[in-house]
């Protein structure tokens, strides 16, 4: 009972935050469900239509900004000085209103396509928590001042991180990995000292069913995974998706309640929710299974609904609508699925670029995409088939993911931070 009304606080918190149109962590919400309560947000732009403001950013990086209130905020590589940053810009004009970071001079391996700094800030009115990667955790007030940080260690991964931080009430929740020593950390939101740690299992899978069943040895096991958390059975449970295991925690202490096995052992995307189901889905033609949280233990055959074998996940994650799941792969398909049996109901190419790392953005029931191009495309959520209501084009390449803030969209690309917005003249 009692962890029941702590996520009705949380929840009252985030509804607070929605009405008051925040983006504030990677999915913009506490369940990183991707979903806006915003609706009428621009369905068109372009370099010359529904600009607001456009700023030049240094060199490329993937992470997608995040919102509060009148700031807006992005982490961002400089190679030339080895800094890691965190830029706070005025979402007015888009002027930079202060820079820090922290400077790391050790290699740290990653591919060529994933630069430092993917993480997503997370953000609410006492301040920012940034994942530095290798170069630790670093927390931030809104006017820039650092409150403390952690180093938690180097992250070894031949593609490097990108897992977000998460916060939770008094917590900060974070997953510093892949790794063969990754942890999943609880951490006090106001010191930054551990609360609690729960250290990954050194995976050993047996023979692979993804992209890499047909390569030497064991292949790229790891997860680009940022947990979510999600109310079930009365209790809060933090679920992350890990090589092989979808688990379920205790975010007040870390205890693992439940897992279930079927996954592969490269995962790139988050979880999604959705009335009372969580899809977690492998990359690379991985497996895919749909879960009822709430269980003990091991809850493969009590609570696993479903598994698709070589399945359709990409990199970015994707939204849930009425019990149907939006999502696309890397390759610029999209998908429809029945979140209760994971049947696919529909696919068909994105028309334009198509090609993308990024998540969805639902809106009512327009999915937003956008392509590795820097192009998007809109449609409407529905299990009836692709119904294209909009195309837009940047004209410049993005690994990111769109943000959604008051009307406005912000989007990353490697050469800058645009703001879109209905411009009239």
């Amino acid at each position: 009972m009692k962890r029941h009304a702590l996520f009705s606080v949380f929840l009252l918190s985030f509804t607070n935050f929605l009405v008051a149109e925040n983006w504030p962590s990677w999915r913009g919400d506490l369940a990183s469900s991707g979903e806006t309560k915003e609706t009428g947000l621009p369905l068109e732009w372009g370099r010359e239509k529904n600009v607001k403001w456009r700023i030049d950013l240094p060199e490329p990086g993937n992470s997608t900004p995040v919102v509060w209130e009148n700031k807006v905020f992005v982490t961002q590589p400089v190679t030339e000085d080895s800094t890691r940053n965190t830029l706070c810009i005025d979402r007015a004009d888009g002027s930079i209103l202060w820079q820090r970071g922290v400077v790391y001079k050790e290699e740290e391996r990653t591919h060529r396509s994933n630069m430092y700094c993917s993480a997503s800030p997370a953000v609410d009115d006492r301040g920012l928590v940034v994942s530095y990667g290798s170069a630790g955790l670093v927390s931030y007030d809104l006017e820039g001042n650092e409150l403390w940080s952690r180093d938690l260690g180097a992250i070894d991964h031949t593609w490097g991180n990108s897992s977000s931080p998460v916060l939770y009430g008094d917590l900060v929740i974070h997953y510093h990995g892949p790794a063969v020593d990754g942890v999943l950390y609880g951490l006090d939101r106001k010191t930054g000292e551990t609360v609690w740690e729960w250290h990954e299992p050194l995976w050993k899978p047996v023979g692979r069913t993804d992209g890499f069943q047909d390569r030497e040895g064991e292949g790229v096991i790891g997860s680009f995974s940022t947990p979510i958390l999600v109310n079930a059975g009365g209790r809060d449970e933090l679920i992350m998706s890990f090589p092989l295991q979808l688990m379920g925690f205790d975010p007040l202490t870390g205890k693992q309640l439940w897992f279930s096995e079927g996954l592969n052992p490269l995962v790139y995307t988050s979880p999604v929710y959705d009335d009372g189901i969580v899809v977690a889905m492998g990359g690379y033609f991985g497996n895919s299974i749909g879960v009822k949280p709430g269980g003990n233990g091991d809850v493969t055959d009590s609570h696993r609904l479903w598994q698709e074998v070589r399945h359709n996940g990409g990199i970015g994650s994707g939204v849930a609508h009425d019990g149907k799941l939006y999502y696309q792969n890397s390759g610029g398909i999209a998908y429809c699925d029945d979140m209760k049996t994971g049947k696919t109901l529909w696919k068909a190419r994105l028309p334009g670029a198509g090609k993308s790392w990024g998540s969805f953005v639902l809106s009512g029931n327009h999915v937003y995409t956008l392509s590795q191009a820097g192009d998007s495309v809109v449609f409407a959520a529905s299990p009836e088939g692709l119904n294209v209501l909009a195309q837009s084009d940047l004209e410049e390449e993005t690994n990111s993911s769109i943000a959604v803030s008051d009307g406005e969209l912000f989007i990353r690309t490697h050469e800058g931070l645009w703001c879109i917005a209905k411009v009239t003249d």
